[in-house]
């Protein structure tokens, strides 16, 4: 039986997640991590795609992305081809790399895009043991942005959209993205589908 084809709506943001196969690491050192921004960088130029919110762990990495022009799926193939093929280049890697076909689900409405990134922005601090004290301090995470109010080098990042939904809700307490960020509790992470 054939794999079930993919749903691709080009107005909605997808939260992505893969997974190195049996959770081995997948990024080892800072040159892998710099590979895999030069893979997205390539991926841009044929495929463009915008990114409102990652987070690159050692083993998996989470994205909340859109691609309008083609299929999510022909990003995510370019994507992890590309890095798999790195990867077993440089290590002399044999076997797969990841554990399946990256999950995605749809992120339809503009609460959950708020909560999905904050979810994926907690990764470093959320682990068995913290990554780092605080969010910002993590370098693989586009929370940074945010924090710091960088203009992002990354021509598929966009950091303007999450920050005009906390303002444009009057039901959102938070002054700005960053507290919502820094508020999300586990209640609310419940309820995401999370890989």
């Amino acid at each position: 039986m054939g794999r079930i084809r993919r749903v691709w709506q080009p107005e909605i943001y997808y939260h992505v997640t893969m997974r190195g196969n049996n959770r081995q690491n997948i990024f080892l050192n800072e040159g892998d991590f710099a590979l895999f921004f030069r893979v997205l960088q390539y991926t841009y130029t044929k495929y463009p795609f915008t990114l409102i919110a990652y987070c690159i762990m050692n083993n998996h990495y989470h994205f909340l992305i859109r691609s309008t022009d083609v299929p999510l799926s022909k990003v995510m193939a370019m994507v992890n081809k590309r890095y798999s093929e790195y990867f077993k280049r440089k290590y002399n890697f044999y076997g797969q790399l990841y554990e399946t076909r990256y999950f995605a689900s749809m992120v339809s409405d503009p609460i959950s895009l708020l909560n999905v990134s904050s979810y994926i922005h907690q990764n470093p601090i959320n682990t068995t043991r913290a990554i780092v004290n605080k969010m910002e301090d993590y370098p693989f995470s586009s929370y940074r942005y945010y924090h710091y109010h960088l203009k992002p080098h990354q021509p598929f990042l966009d950091v303007e959209l999450l920050p005009s939904i906390v303002k444009s809700y009057e039901e959102i307490k938070e002054a700005d993205y960053c507290t919502y960020c820094e508020n999300f509790r586990m209640e609310e992470k419940k309820t995401l589908l999370v890989h």
